[in-house]
């Protein structure tokens, strides 16, 4: 019996190695002939050469969350994100693929090597650290709630025996499963759906980023933000496959140096200052260099 244990962990550590020597297991991210990403451990990736020799950058950003990241009625992608994303992939001197993912599946498109970048709202969370590499941050959030104007939720206690509609995958949906277990959460996938919810009167409120509910209440007569900060006050950042060192350096030279133009205050005059108007400081919002 002990000689079959001895056999049977040798063939596994064999097979062990292979995998790794297959995959790129030393983390060096290397791809194979056919242009296929590669990456350390369960991580796939492509590194900045690979990127640039592809031609390409695959950045995962949303495509339903206005102001951020969305498709407009001309089937165009607009948004604060997708403006940094454009300026990614100009000086990274490819062509730009824009890949719409959902907040729950933002570290398995990492993870499995279908973005190379995600730009989706992103809120650096110690959780969140342990599967992805986050970069410089760009931008503060906070969580807020919306509701109707017939019935505003002005604080957690107005909850109690409500139903609060969230996205799976959010801070949100976090926030309150670990801080108002009494809280009944109602969850979708996607921001459109949790909005129409929200206007059916299948829940009495809708939390998300403070950011996009006081810009959806500015675009939606008959709600209110009456909780307008909720939780920490936490940051946006990109964030690329565990251990895409390479990347990793490129996006955090890129944030640092794009510091010098002013230009996530000029993304902001450009994509978020038509929608708030006075009712947001910029100071509060924006982050350039990465200075929180």
């Amino acid at each position: 019996m002990k000689n079959i244990k001895k056999i049977i962990s040798a063939i596994a550590a064999a097979a062990l190695a292979f995998s790794l020597s297959a995959c790129g297991g030393n983390g060096s991210g290397d791809t194979s002939a056919d242009g296929e990403a590669s990456g350390s451990g369960n991580a796939i990736y492509r590194t900045v050469d690979d990127i640039k020799s592809s031609g390409t950058v695959k950045i995962g950003v949303f495509s339903d969350k206005n102001p951020f990241g969305y498709i407009d009625n001309n089937g165009e992608y607009q948004g604060y994100d997708i403006y940094f994303a454009k300026r990614i992939a100009e000086d990274l001197g490819t062509e730009l693929e824009l890949v719409p993912v959902e907040a729950a599946s933002r570290v398995e498109f990492l993870e499995t090597g279908k973005v190379d970048i995600i730009l989706a709202n992103f809120t650096v969370t110690d959780e969140r650290a342990e599967k992805v590499d986050f970069a410089l941050p760009y931008m503060k959030v906070a969580l807020g709630v919306v509701s109707p104007d017939s019935a505003v939720i002005t604080s957690e206690a107005d909850l109690a025996g409500k139903k609060l509609i969230v996205v799976k995958g959010t801070t949100a949906e976090t926030y309150f499963t670990e801080n108002y277990p009494d809280v009944e959460l109602v969850k979708f996938d996607e921001y459109n759906e949790a909005y129409s919810a929200l206007q059916d009167g299948r829940g009495d409120a809708f939390s998300t980023d403070n950011t996009e509910v006081l810009a959806w209440a500015m675009q939606n007569p008959g709600f209110t933000v009456g909780i307008e900060s909720l939780g920490s006050i936490d940051t946006i950042a990109p964030a690329v496959s565990k251990g895409n060192e390479t990347l990793l350096k490129w996006i955090n030279d890129e944030i640092t140096a794009l510091a010098g133009e002013n230009f996530f205050h000029n993304d902001y005059d450009e994509t978020l200052a038509s929608v708030y108007g006075d009712a947001v400081d910029k100071e509060n919002l924006v982050v350039e260099g990465g200075k929180v």
